[in-house]
């Protein structure tokens, strides 16, 4: 990794994350973009949350892996700017009135020939995950075997960017996760792309961390989908394999056991969720109540 363009990845990602939300939030204040009724959101203390902070999140980390360079600089762009899109869509379009929730629920509608916002952003990170894999591939061995990495690095791509959106339920947590995610590959060919995750939280963590914003589908999506082509196009097939088999494991168990639960149960996990936030209500919501940090507030005349 070049330290140049770590400190580079992180420095544009960060100033581009600040200067997007300053921005986002000057237009909408304006009336813009629905105007601030259609991006607040109610979190779990039942207090409103701006989803301002998921676009400037996506458009800093796309701006940084672009600067970063490294291993597949335009498709780990293009998979990050891609996934960003698809959760925004979700996050702004989504019909409350029929939510269907995980990954399960939304196959599920597609299954009885429904798409609904979440099934369109499934399909259309897997798509645009697959399309960065093979721009990004590099071609070694033979047609089958690149064959392999190809499907093998779309479908990292977008199982990370689905499992780093599960952990947006509390302030902070999301990019806690993906920092975690990013820094153990911080040293490889794609290190670069740790900075630019690094410099987006920075910029971010206040607003989120004091609960004010949140980065709802398109901000986690968009760090999922970065951290996830860091790893595919910046690793061995071995490390590749194993990182999808946990990335699957753990969305598998998220429809079965709530992390919010795991994570308040053990001790270490708990601290490091709690780092920089408020202290906790007296009483978590449960598995059922997970959801509310992404219910529309009521505006007048609604």
């Amino acid at each position: 990794m070049g330290a140049g363009r770590f400190i580079a990845a992180g420095i544009v990602a960060g100033v581009a994350t600040a200067f997007a939300r300053r921005k986002l939030d000057e237009k909408v204040a304006e009336g813009a973009f629905g105007g601030a009724g259609a991006w607040t959101r109610t979190n779990h203390r039942g207090e409103p949350i701006s989803l301002l902070e998921g676009p400037a999140v996506a458009a800093g980390l796309v701006a940084g892996a672009a600067v970063g360079g490294g291993k597949a600089p335009g498709a780990t762009a293009f998979a990050t700017a891609a996934a960003g899109a698809f959760g925004l869509v979700d996050d702004l379009a989504e019909d409350t009135s029929v939510r269907t929730k995980g990954l399960r629920g939304h196959l599920g509608a597609l299954l009885e020939g429904r798409l609904t916002t979440g099934g369109l952003k499934v399909l259309g990170i897997s798509g645009s995950a697959l399309v960065a894999a093979v721009a990004g591939t590099p071609r070694t061995g033979s047609a089958f075997g690149h064959l392999v990495d190809v499907g093998l690095n779309g479908a990292l791509i977008g199982g990370t960017a689905n499992l780093i959106n599960l952990f947006d339920l509390r302030p902070g947590r999301a990019l806690k996760a993906g920092t975690a995610a990013s820094l153990p590959f911080m040293l490889g060919g794609a290190g670069a792309a740790t900075g630019a995750v690094l410099g987006a939280a920075v910029a971010a963590a206040p607003g989120d961390l004091g609960e004010k914003d949140m980065l709802g589908d398109g901000g986690a999506n968009a760090l999922g989908a970065l951290v996830g082509s860091q790893i595919a196009f910046g690793t061995s097939r071995a490390v590749r394999w194993a990182a999808l088999a946990g990335v699957v494991g753990l969305m598998l168990a998220s429809e079965k056991v709530s992390f919010s639960k795991v994570i308040a149960g053990n001790e270490w996990l708990n601290k490091v969720d709690m780092l920089g936030r408020r202290p906790a209500p007296a009483v978590e919501p449960g598995p059922s109540d997970e959801s509310v940090e992404t219910e529309p507030v009521a505006t007048p005349g609604a």
